[in-house]
């Protein structure tokens, strides 16, 4: 693996609870489902394991999808990302399309974006056997250098 990396990280479910606000919406709500993205709680681990990776020495995008539906949740992620990663205020790509991502390494939690079709490295973000917490990612990049 090459010394530094071109890094994108997804938002919501990998450095933003998205399930833990979703979950609070009830059933008969859901197919208006709205959330205010700036709320959301950290992932924990995330901030520390963000830093890390900056630490050593990779360079790190924020690439989320952002409602299509709520224009007003684009402005909300921007917020969010400023507020828990203002070293990656002017980071951020918001796209339905993952794998136009031009980098080395993509970290997220779902699949139906393009993420398989990522012309590099990614890294299925959660807990299950074939994905990866925070912890193991850190490890995976501290190993390989």
């Amino acid at each position: 693996m090459k010394d530094k990396l071109r890094i994108f990280i997804d938002m919501d479910g990998v450095l933003a609870d998205f399930k833990k606000e979703s979950d609070k919406i009830s059933n008969e709500k859901r197919p208006e489902l709205v959330l205010d993205f700036s709320t959301f709680d950290l992932i924990p681990g995330a901030k520390d394991s963000v830093n890390k990776l900056i630490n050593m020495g990779h360079d790190l995008f924020i690439a989320s999808t952002p409602p299509w539906d709520n224009p007003d949740a684009w402005g909300q992620k921007r917020n969010w990302i400023n507020e828990h990663f203002p070293e990656l205020k002017r980071k951020i790509i918001l796209t339905h399309r993952k794998d136009l991502l031009i980098g080395d390494v993509l970290i997220d939690d779902t699949t139906y974006r393009g993420q398989k079709d990522f012309d590099g490295l990614f890294i299925h973000f959660g807990l299950g056997p074939k994905k990866r917490n925070w912890l193991q990612i850190v490890d995976m990049f501290a190993e390989n250098k």
